[in-house]
């Protein structure tokens, strides 16, 4: 009795925007970066100039995002702790720190 195996997944390509922006968001929402409340983000050879605008203009459109652009080509990201929220119970409630990035 011969057992059928199943065909392999075919294997699915992220594109370099899909790339750049898991990245990105990788390095925001790292807990070292979260705590600090910023991250450098130096642009790497494999990411191309279109994808690297786009990035850099989904942050700069993010209203809780400071963006710096360092000489060296590299960004700055900063950003400010969340407001802290009272329950109606005499309950303090914390806004999470991580969220996760805009792309």
């Amino acid at each position: 009795m011969a057992k059928k195996r199943a065909a392999p997944a075919e294997r699915q390509e992220m594109s370099g925007m899909e790339r750049l922006g898991l990245r990105v968001s990788s390095m925001i929402n790292h807990p070292v970066a979260q705590a600090q409340r910023w991250v450098t983000i130096h642009r790497l050879d494999a990411d191309g100039d279109r994808e690297w605008e786009e990035v850099l203009g989904v942050i700069a459109e993010t209203a809780e995002l400071e963006l710096t652009l360092n000489d060296d080509g590299s960004v700055t990201v900063r950003w400010e702790q969340q407001e802290v929220e009272e329950t109606g119970r005499g309950e303090v409630e914390f806004e999470p720190e991580e969220e996760a990035a805009p792309f």
